[in-house]
């Protein structure tokens, strides 16, 4: 059993509830209630993280699932997440463990960076369901692996507020957020949250130097146009065309059951972003090549890639082997 900790990040509100101001959701909470993400209540007039290192899921990943293709590739890294979400998508493919509530363990901060350890892992990955609800059991099991030398990924959907952002962001190695789309329409409708702070987390995101890798799951009729694709494009290019771009075919889950992404259309998608952006890749498909990193000079594979299985082949001294560029990873 944990010691109850108090949460961070809120204040009261006329009428005596409490305004959780995590995440853009804010929710106002009178006593003994519970946010939309299972992991924030009041009792006793204050706002607790029940949530605290209770953990629904834990594994050793490849680094490339995450995905995170320019991160210690080829790199095994403990992975762990939390029951909950704060975010009600239609399509989530891990329903079951953010949407519902489920039986959880509890790993302390120091127990769970001594399992990274002893697994031979480069950090910890929270991943899974959405990792920023755990807002103080990362900043705690941050500090305690950053002094171990271990590394701190998130796998977000990036709906946080820009305070507790700004101060957990650096303790954050690298990130892979999820930008759902360009429409705030989709955000609305499809994930019941916003758009802009999604976009503000990844800015941040690349302010501070985190390796920073962004997927976008294409929905036939929901995300697909060119149009939506060019916008997503160009705002990536704005801020580093060095940016790896994961398009992701989708497939009918949870509350929605449109037809799974046809491959013209990702392939489509790859197009336009090859010509304004450097690394572009292709999940969820069978596709060869499509995972592989090529130079962005001379087009020599530095990395192949082929069912999580990695070869770094064209790097040498940080360097590609071909032409002499230096190679955008972190190795």
């Amino acid at each position: 059993m944990s010691d109850p900790v108090l949460a961070k990040h809120f204040r009261p509100t006329e009428g005596g509830k409490l305004e959780c101001l995590l995440c853009p959701v804010g929710c106002k909470l009178k006593e003994g209630q519970s946010g939309i993400c299972f992991g924030r209540s009041v009792r006793e007039g204050k706002l607790w993280a029940d949530n605290y290192g209770q953990t629904v899921s834990l594994a050793i990943d490849p680094i490339e699932k995450k995905p995170l293709y320019h991160f210690y590739p080829g790199s095994q890294i403990l992975s762990v997440g939390p029951n909950g979400c704060n975010l009600r998508c239609d399509n989530c493919q891990n329903w079951q463990i953010s949407q519902e509530q489920q039986p959880t363990r509890f790993i302390s901060p120091k127990e769970l960076v001594s399992a990274a350890e002893q697994a031979g892992s480069i950090g910890i990955a929270y991943t899974y369901s959405e990792p920023l609800i755990w807002w103080e059991y990362i900043y705690d099991s941050a500090i305690i692996a950053r002094e171990q030398g271990l590394k701190t990924v998130l796998v977000s959907n990036g709906y946080i507020n820009e305070a507790p952002w700004r101060e957990l962001v650096s303790l954050v190695d690298a990130m892979n957020i999820d930008i759902k789309s360009m429409r705030p329409d989709f955000y609305r409708s499809v994930c019941k949250s916003s758009l802009p702070e999604v976009l503000r987390t990844a800015e941040i995101a690349v302010e501070a130097g985190v390796a920073l890798e962004l997927t976008n799951l294409v929905i036939p009729g929901l995300n697909d146009a060119d149009e939506d694709l060019r916008k997503l494009i160009d705002w990536i290019a704005s801020l580093d065309r060095r940016i790896p771009l994961h398009f992701s075919r989708y497939f009918p889950n949870h509350k929605m059951d449109r037809e799974a992404t046809p491959l013209a259309t990702l392939k489509r998608a790859h197009e336009l972003a090859a010509a304004r952006l450097d690394y572009v890749y292709l999940g969820n498909v069978n596709l060869a090549g499509s995972g592989d990193t090529r130079c962005p000079d001379c087009q020599a594979v530095l990395v192949a890639r082929s069912d999580y299985q990695t070869d770094i082949c064209g790097i040498t001294e940080r360097k590609c082997v071909a032409c002499g560029r230096k190679a955008d990873m972190v190795i």
